[in-house]
């Protein structure tokens, strides 16, 4: 609930006006089955035309009022409701961005979908019926039983004691349901896991006929999400059942009593209706509640979800609030790792161990090693995807721990090897670097990329439709489009993580070519798995199980380093063969 009241607290005067509406509406019904109740006396008595119609007009501007104030207060919660829904998502994905990949893997990707759609939808409609549906209940209770005692004292215990019942069943069966909604979390969270993977895997599900099986396992999460619901509305429709009982029950008892305190002259017609108005009004708002108390035990466990990922604290974090000068003076060393060692967090051993290699500007660092070797660790540990575990990664001189998140990544440009796009323009894509970027820088960084002449051949050119992913390019036109964002920045530091794998030879070769004169005044680290990419570099560094296994040039490395000696020369008879 904590979670609720901070993200009602920025609202507070819209909340206020909500619910005084709401308590305006109720009390007016109430106050209908008051006048009702004199009318009906009035007319049994021989009352004049003039009162009754006194009573009538008072009646119907009481009904007018309470009706106009039951649509205000329905809109203004649903703009509350709407707001705090919205506040929650933006905090949710603010949090996320500052999650680490670790993080992630931690809560998990559809888990973290899950909890921003469809938890905090729960969260709100939630709200919405709380404020409608249960915030009016002990203003009706107090102002029924009080209304109901005026009348017959006998009539308001009977109203209190039915009162009591239900609510001390509604409280029992909330408490039953709630490990059962909390259940239904975590299943609705294994249906979004797997329907993902059989949505994103269609084609590896296809290519070994295994749709019988993926089907076996959505049908087991979908079962198993049923059951549980069906137990939980079980109990609900328990509750359901036994409060109509007792309502019934009340509307006998009175009925039964009301004859003789008629006759005895206690209570006049009117004041039975009007006791049996109030009981009612109570027990419809108290089954109202109930219904709302279905979605509670949901919703709380929904803000817990919410919340757990909102406490928690990131892998990664700024550990100042202002970027040091220094890493903004330009000298020829640019990156350098220092006796540089990362462990996972739930790993027994160092992924890499004691690098130390220095990336100058107008120069070109390669990395190379066989598959594990760590060297996409290398990456993340320059772009603080992950922090060292000993020594220190410096950019400009500075250790990148000592600076912003935001301003370290300003001075790089990073290509990951799996080329992604988003949705819209190809101008789109590559202003994602820069958003400044005019056609002219576009088109050149699209030509360094070796992208230029295909995006001319585009029937709208820099203005043509990206689908989500980039679909509807093939995978050598999105990779160089990937790379064009790299020069469209114009960093200091070029990170290349495996990125020109999916080009062809003669593509290769052009691109490093063009790349060379526009990284000049840049350092460039290029991360590779073949050797015909990385060879011309100004120093290789080469690893192997997370160690520096040797750092020179192409030929210093082919005399002096096994490990390289033997990835080029598998690669060379590859190629011979081929």
């Amino acid at each position: 609930m904590k979670l609720i009241f901070k993200f009602i607290k920025p609202h507070w005067k819209l909340c206020a006006v909500t619910v005084l509406l709401l308590i305006v509406d109720v009390t007016g019904t109430l106050f209908i089955s008051t006048l009702a109740a004199e009318m009906l006396n009035q007319g049994t008595s021989g009352a004049s035309l003039e009162a009754l119609l006194r009573t009538g007009i008072t009646m119907a501007v009481v009904s007018v009022l309470s009706s106009v104030c039951a649509i205000l207060g329905g809109y203004a919660c649903a703009a509350l409701s709407a707001r705090v829904g919205k506040d929650m998502r933006v905090a949710l994905y603010n949090k996320s961005l500052k999650l680490s990949i670790y993080d992630f893997r931690q809560f998990g990707t559809a888990s973290i979908t899950t909890r921003t759609v469809s938890d905090i939808t729960t969260i709100q409609f939630a709200l919405t019926s709380f404020i409608q549906m249960v915030l009016p209940v002990p203003v009706i209770f107090i102002v029924a039983l009080a209304l109901a005692f005026s009348l017959d004292i006998e009539m308001g215990f009977i109203l209190l004691a039915v009162v009591a019942v239900v609510f001390v069943l509604a409280l029992f069966i909330m408490k039953s349901a709630s490990p059962l909604f909390k259940r239904l979390q975590k299943l609705l969270d294994r249906m979004t896991t797997i329907l993902l993977e059989n949505i994103t895997g269609v084609r590896v599900v296809r290519a070994f006929n295994n749709e019988t099986r993926e089907e076996n396992r959505m049908g087991t999460a979908f079962s198993n999400y049923a059951q549980t619901s069906i137990k939980a509305n079980r109990w609900f429709a328990n509750l359901d059942g036994l409060s109509f009982l007792f309502i019934n029950f009340f509307v006998v008892i009175v009925y039964w009593l009301s004859g003789g305190r008629i006759s005895s002259g206690h209570l006049q017609i009117g004041d039975i209706t009007a006791v049996i108005g109030y009981a009612l009004m109570v027990l419809f708002f108290l089954m109202m509640a109930q219904m709302v108390i279905l979605t509670m035990p949901r919703a709380l466990e929904c803000c817990s979800r919410v919340q757990a990922v909102l406490d928690h604290t990131p892998e990664i974090q700024d550990l100042v609030s202002e970027n040091p000068k220094a890493s903004d003076e330009k000298g020829d060393e640019v990156l350098a790792f220092r006796d540089v060692s990362f462990r996972f967090a739930d790993a027994e051993e160092d992924t890499l161990s004691h690098l130390n290699f220095i990336c100058k500007r107008g120069e070109t660092t390669a990395i190379i090693g066989g598959t594990g070797s760590g060297k996409s660790t290398v990456a993340s540990l320059i772009l603080r995807f992950h922090d060292v575990t000993g020594g220190s990664v410096c950019l400009n001189g500075t250790d990148i721990r000592q600076m912003t998140q935001r301003h370290l990544r300003d001075h790089l440009a990073y290509v990951q090897q799996k080329a992604w796009l988003f949705s819209g323009t190809v101008a789109d894509n590559l202003r994602y670097s820069n958003k400044n970027a005019s056609e002219k820088d576009m088109m050149h960084a699209a030509d360094v990329a070796q992208a230029g002449d295909f995006i001319r051949s585009l029937p709208e050119g820099l203005n043509s439709y990206v689908a989500q992913g980039g679909t509807n390019f093939s995978g050598g036109q999105k990779q160089r489009l990937s790379i064009a964002r790299a020069p469209v920045k114009k960093p200091e530091l070029y990170i290349f993580d495996d990125s020109f794998s999916a080009l062809d030879f003669k593509t290769d070769a052009a691109l490093r070519k063009a790349l060379a004169k526009e990284t000049k005044d840049a350092a460039v680290l290029i991360i590779a798995q073949r050797v015909s990419t990385i060879q011309h570099a100004n120093q290789i560094v080469v690893l192997h199980e997370g160690q520096m296994a040797g750092i020179g040039t192409h030929d210093e490395l082919l005399k002096t380093c096994p490990v390289y000696r033997e990835i080029y020369e598998s690669q060379t008879k590859e190629a011979q063969e081929a």
